[in-house]
Parts: structure tokens; sequence; C-alpha cells
């Protein structure tokens, strides 16, 4: 569309991609709940498309509860069945099972460890990742380092968080810039990467 920025290809010409492309996607995230929100997201969208997960993001936050993690792991099987009958979400038992199975895991990783928000981070050494790509077709699925944090957090007790589940996972909290160079958003993440403070 002429007189646009240009973007990222990925999001095409939906205004919902672009509003996320331009405010979210890639911005460095160490808030705790908002960082689980994410995560199940992309847990949510594998085998689907993102816009699809985007497009029911309120319908998710309404189901899960805000993705309050303590109301979340007493959630009752009863609970559970209830969540899959709602059509503001995408009725998998299996996802659905993951958001409850993850937010004890998630509670656990406070309570016995550096919490979400460092053990994530700590991943990158606490700074966003710049990369320079060109090219969409340059940008990898997974990465060494998506496939360690995989390992890491399915030791931890969680599920639906395959390496490639990660890596968008970290591309979308800014953990890694992938923005390409000509994207408008590229240096505007990378500024946000400089001063950005890793979790504590």
């Amino acid at each position: 569309m002429e007189g646009e920025p240009r973007r990222c290809p990925w999001c095409g010409e939906h205004a919902d991609y672009r509003a996320y492309h331009d405010e979210e996607w890639g911005v460095p995230l160490a808030d705790d709940r908002r960082l689980f929100e994410f995560l199940m997201l992309e847990g949510a969208q594998a085998g689907l498309s993102w816009l699809t997960i985007l497009r029911k993001r309120e319908g998710y936050r309404q189901v899960f509860e805000g993705f309050d993690r303590e109301r979340l792991a007493r959630w009752t099987p009863a609970q559970i069945a209830g969540a899959q009958t709602s059509s503001a979400i995408v009725r998998n038992r299996l996802k659905i099972q993951a958001v409850v199975t993850n937010a004890r895991a998630a509670i656990d990783l406070a309570e016995t460890g550096p919490g979400l928000p460092r053990f994530l981070w700590d991943f990158v050494d606490g700074r966003p990742v710049q990369h320079r790509w060109r090219r969409h077709d340059e940008v990898p699925a997974e990465t060494p380092t998506s496939r360690a944090l995989s390992k890491a957090l399915k030791r931890r007790g969680f599920t639906f968080v395959g390496p490639t589940i990660c890596y968008a996972f970290m591309q979308a909290i800014g953990m890694v810039n992938d923005h390409l160079l000509d994207c408008h958003r590229h240096e505007a993440c990378a500024s946000l990467g400089r001063v950005f403070r890793p979790p504590a």
C-alpha cells in the first residue's frame, strides 16, 4: 500500500497482523504474566496460523482467567472440560490441559528457581540478540538456543514448548530481533534492546 512503512513480509495486508508487528513483535519483554501468556499462545498456535490465535487473544484471556497462574493451577477436570466448549479459543483438549500444566510448572519455577523472566532471558545472557536478516527466507524456524530452551522448559515440566514454538516465542518477546533490516521496526527494536534491563 502506497505511503505505508516497509514491514516484514509475513504480516501481509492483515490489519491485525500489522498492528501486532508494529506494536508488539520483537519488543523486549520481561513482565512475568505477559511472558507466560505469550508462551501459552505460541503453544496454542502449533499447527495453526498465528492470525487465528491473534484474533482470539481476548477470548484466551477471558477463558484462562487473565493467565493468572495461581488460578489456573487449581483448575479441575470439569473446568478443563468447560473450556473445551468455548468458541472463544481453539478447542483442543491437549492444548487446554497444557495451559494448566504449564501454570503449575511456572509456579514451581518461581518457587524453586529463578522465575520465568530470568530463566528465559539467561538463554541470551540477558540481552536481545540483534540479527541482520535481509530476506525472510534467511530467518530460521528454530536455532540451537531455541532447542536448548525447549529442553530446559520440558525438564521443568512444561508442555507444548518444542524448538519451533520456542523460537517463535523468542521472536515475539524480543529475545531476538528478527525484523528484516529494511523493516521500519528493525532499528526501533534494536534501540529498545540497547536499553533493555534484564530481569534480576
